[in-house]
């Protein structure tokens, strides 16, 4: 059964696939509106595309569009991390797989993102969920930073040379 993974960057892949791919036949997307600079998307979209190359693994990325990221946004510039901003930020991505999954006929999807240990897993598989059954697709619940999720991912993108960021990936997160 194939499952769409949508994806931040190659390191928060690595275990993610690990894990999947025992029992999915795996694609990778991206969208990654809300990476900012430009110069940090391009990093970690090389660092993806490095990875699944390695991994043989199918890519589909979306065309950089940052302005639809910072529409949905905005007035939420100043929430906390953790907070509102990134709950409209986990609902964009994963709507946006579940589109693109419907419209090429995956009828599963998940993301990376829990395998942050910034990240509540709950919020994102609830989102997740709510987006899937708009779609009539099946979202696979997860928690990959469960079971020393993250600490492997480390682990895996030190060994395939992999570009591992500091910050989540907007603006306001860097700061």
């Amino acid at each position: 059964m194939k499952i769409l993974l949508d994806c931040c960057c190659g390191p928060c892949a690595t275990h993610c696939i690990d894990v999947l791919s025992k029992n999915y036949e795996i694609i990778l997307f991206v969208s990654n509106f809300n990476v900012h600079p430009k110069k940090e998307y391009l990093k970690r979209l090389d660092s993806i595309k490095k990875f699944a190359e390695i991994k043989g693994i199918p890519l589909e990325i979306l065309k950089y569009r940052p302005g639809i990221w910072f529409k949905r946004t905005k007035g939420h510039e100043k929430d906390r991390e953790g907070g509102p901003r990134c709950e409209i930020c986990y609902e964009l991505r994963l709507e946006l797989a579940a589109k693109w999954a419907k419209e090429h006929g995956i009828k599963v999807f998940t993301t990376t993102l829990s395998i942050s240990p910034h990240k509540n897993a709950d919020i994102i598989n609830f989102i997740g969920k709510k987006i899937a059954s708009n779609y009539g697709l099946t979202f696979l619940e997860s928690n990959f930073k469960k079971k020393d999720g993250f600490k492997k991912s480390v682990e895996l993108s030190k060994k395939y040379g992999l570009y591992r960021q500091n910050y989540c990936g907007c603006i306001y997160s860097k700061r």
